[in-house]
């Protein structure tokens, strides 16, 4: 059964190039509400822990490193059938094989730089939401 909220994350290369209120407008335009938002960094342990999943893979260092590396904004959507319908706003992860249109198409450098980040599931919404958003700063 599928949730009406999911989560987002405008990466540093998407804050660092002056895309947030494009990627947000794109956001919006697909019919999503968004619920809670917050500009932040993460520190190199906070991104460890957000990526955790990925710590035997052999990109996870680089990936620490790089969502720490800079200001992000995560995001809070609500929509019906958030997740799916996040997943094919944004694209596929490698921007050079994502749908026309989809925002790292328009917005990715590459596979590391892709702009944002959305979850893959109901649970990991919540898991990763839940990350960043304490149930006293949520609507």
């Amino acid at each position: 059964m599928s949730t009406n909220r999911t989560f987002t994350m405008i990466k540093p290369d998407g804050v660092q190039n002056g895309h947030i209120g494009a990627i947000l407008n794109h956001i919006t335009q697909a019919g999503f509400t968004i619920i809670a938002m917050k500009y932040t960094r993460l520190t190199t342990e906070r991104a460890g822990e957000f990526y955790a999943v990925h710590s035997a893979r052999p990109f996870y260092n680089d990936l620490v490193k790089y969502m720490s590396s800079g200001p992000i904004v995560a995001v809070i959507l609500e929509k019906e059938n958030a997740v799916e319908d996040f997943r094919n706003v944004i694209g596929a992860t490698d921007p050079t094989k994502a749908e026309k249109g989809t925002i790292r198409n328009l917005y990715a450098k590459s596979i590391e730089a892709n702009a944002v980040h959305g979850s893959d599931s109901d649970e990991n919404a919540a898991i990763e939401g839940n990350f960043f958003f304490s149930m006293l700063e949520r609507f």
